[in-house]
C-alpha cells in the first residue's frame, strides 16, 4: 500500500510562511489562522507534508485497510486561496457554512481568498465542531 506524502514534518512554521506565501496579506492571515487553530485545538502549529500547517493529529483506518495519521485542523496559504482543513460535510454543519461568508468547497477543504471574507466566529465554530467530531470518530 502506498504510503502517504501528508506525514508531520520537522520544518518550521514560520520559516515555510515566509518562503511559500506571495503577499504581505497571506502571511497576516497565515498568522492569525495560527492563533485561531492552536487556541481551537490545544496543539502547536506543525508542518505536514511541503505545505500544510496541521494542528495535534489522529489515526484513521478506512475499511479498505487504508490508515494513516492526519492533523486534527490545518490551513494551506497556496496562491490562489488558502486552503482550511476542517470537516464539512457533516450533518449540523449546513448553519455554520450558510453564516461563514464568502468562500468556496472542495471535496475536503474550504478555499478563501483572505480571512477577512468570512466571518471568524463562525469558522471557529466550525473548527471545534471539527475537532468534536474527528476526536469522537476516531478515539484520540
Amino acid at each position: 500500500m502506498a504510503k502517504t506524502k501528508t506525514a508531520e514534518t520537522t520544518k518550521d512554521v514560520n520559516e515555510f510562511i515566509l518562503e511559500f506565501t506571495d503577499s504581505e496579506q497571506k502571511r497576516k492571515d497565515s498568522q492569525e489562522l495560527i492563533g485561531l487553530m492552536e487556541k481551537v485545538s490545544g496543539f502547536k502549529a506543525k508542518m505536514w507534508g511541503p505545505s500544510i500547517i496541521g494542528f495535534g493529529t489522529y489515526h484513521y483506518k478506512y475499511a479498505s485497510g487504508h490508515e494513516g495519521d492526519a492533523p486534527l485542523l490545518g490551513f494551506s496559504p497556496r496562491k490562489a486561496a488558502i486552503s482550511l482543513y476542517v470537516s464539512t460535510g457533516e450533518h449540523g454543519q449546513e448553519e455554520l457554512l450558510k453564516d461563514l461568508g464568502k468562500f468556496t468547497m472542495g471535496k475536503a477543504c474550504i478555499y478563501v481568498k483572505k480571512l477577512s471574507d468570512i466571518n471568524q466566529d463562525c469558522l471557529v465554530k466550525l473548527m471545534k465542531d471539527t475537532v468534536a467530531r474527528t476526536t469522537k470518530k476516531y478515539s484520540t
